[in-house]
């Protein structure tokens, strides 16, 4: 005689606002519709500026001063024509190659000298380092105007006007202290143990710095690289001070040759010229963009 066993039935779940309308869509969140609009609203503030730089390169010069549409009435493809013959036989290549040979110079030299300067507040012991970091970042507090003067007197004296000297020398004297501030905060954070263990098999504080120090340091050079490079091209005080002739001229300071305050300006060609001296800044920082958030947090995290 077999005896049969009732299995107790399960309760079925509960239904929920999914299962109970398989067909019907989830509700519209509109707080997130709203958040999303309102950044894409300010995205398109943003590239207001750089759409109309774009468009007004296409423009006359009468529709320039006298229209306020952003599209153009008609192409002039002239001022891009104009633009890529220069100035008084100064093509826009050489130009690009001068802007790339100032900025490059910079890069290499803040990149080396404030890497060795930070390595020395952050991992040596020396008398009068923690004055001496403090002098530093005070400079950062201190006007660019304030020591233009001197800085032109020495260069004139040493020869160096009108050549490339005075915009590239200061940069292998880490003269710019936010860089070295940035690089000493990410090697403090970096484990003290490596080094001891690079110092028992036999490697000096130099050896230690380019073996261990520095490979580990990659996102706040990095980091340091773009931002040189980024404000040394815009700089257009600095070469406007220290270049005469339009041959070394750079891109930033060929655009003023457009504007002349005595006769109509050429703003088609100004323009033009803007969008050549913009491209290679926005390339820049489209392919190192990753590396520039990725240094920039963690130089944050491991201050």
């Amino acid at each position: 005689m077999s005896s049969t066993r009732t299995v107790p039935a399960t309760p079925a779940p509960a239904p929920g606002p999914a299962s109970a309308a398989p067909g019907r869509r989830p509700p519209v969140q509109w707080g997130r519709v709203a958040l999303h609009a309102g950044c894409a609203a300010a995205l398109l503030v943003m590239l207001y500026p750089l759409a109309w730089l774009v468009a007004t390169s296409f423009k006359p010069a009468d529709e320039v001063v006298a229209s306020l549409r952003l599209l153009p009435g008609r192409l002039e493809w002239s001022n891009y024509t104009t633009a890529m013959e220069g100035l008084e036989g100064v093509s826009v290549w050489q130009l690009l190659g001068n802007s790339l040979l100032v900025s490059g110079g910079a890069v290499l030299g803040n990149v080396l000298s404030c890497s060795l300067a930070a390595y020395a507040f952050a991992r040596l012991r020396f008398r009068m380092r923690g004055p001496l970091f403090a002098f530093m970042i005070a400079t950062i507090m201190l006007p660019h105007h304030a020591v233009l003067i001197p800085q032109y007197i020495v260069f004139n004296q040493l020869g160096m006007v009108n050549t490339y000297w005075p915009m590239v020398l200061p940069k292998f004297l880490a003269t710019d202290a936010f860089f070295v501030f940035l690089i000493v905060q990410f090697m403090r954070g970096l484990p003290r143990e490596l080094e001891e263990a690079a110092r028992i098999d036999g490697c000096g504080p130099f050896r230690s710095f380019l073996r261990v120090v520095l490979p580990l340091t990659r996102p706040a050079l990095i980091t340091t690289a773009i931002f040189t490079f980024i404000w040394t091209w815009n700089d257009f005080f600095t070469q406007l001070i220290y270049l005469f002739e339009p041959q070394k001229f750079t891109l930033t300071l060929a655009l003023r040759s457009f504007v002349d305050a005595s006769s109509q300006s050429a703003f088609g060609p100004m323009f033009a010229m803007s969008v050549f001296a913009l491209l290679p800044i926005v390339l820049f920082f489209l392919a190192f963009q990753r590396f520039l958030v990725e240094g920039m947090a963690n130089s944050g995290i491991k201050g």
